[in-house]
């Protein structure tokens, strides 16, 4: 009996259990990453950065080389088709990167305004060479 008929001779528990499992996944998934969106991150972020892309890569390019080993495994989490299970983690993927290039960006804005007063304090007129231009003295 193969794996196929076995999930079928199980009936819709097993295959329902191993939907849940995907599902689990993808939630706990995508909630860490939004919530990473609010977690304040220093110099790690790069390194991190770094890291998901070359974990991606290598994922993507076992899924190439392997791909009847997707299958298995979407099989396994309760997913139809590794083509599924493939869309679901770059997905994932996808949203990790929108998390961490709101954070860049949210940086970058920072440090902007941040320039632009220091730029205009340093800039600006003293208060007293302002007074004497703009309310001139009348003597007599």
């Amino acid at each position: 009996m193969g794996e196929h008929e076995l999930i079928l001779a199980l009936g819709p528990t097993l295959v329902g259990n191993r939907t849940f499992i995907i599902q689990l996944l993808l939630v706990v998934g995508i909630v860490v990453i939004i919530g990473w969106l609010f977690v304040k991150r220093g110099a790690k972020q790069l390194a991190v950065r770094r890291l998901l892309v070359l974990a991606f890569a290598v994922f993507a390019v076992l899924t190439v080389l392997f791909p009847s080993v997707l299958t298995r495994v979407a099989h396994l989490v309760g997913v139809g088709r590794g083509a599924d299970l493939l869309l679901y983690a770059t997905v994932l993927v996808l949203l990790g990167f929108l998390a961490l290039q709101e954070a860049r960006t949210k940086a970058a804005e920072k440090r902007t305004t941040y320039l632009a007063r220091r730029l205009a304090l340093d800039e600006a007129e003293p208060p007293a060479s302002f007074r004497e231009r703009a309310l001139p003295r009348r003597d007599g």
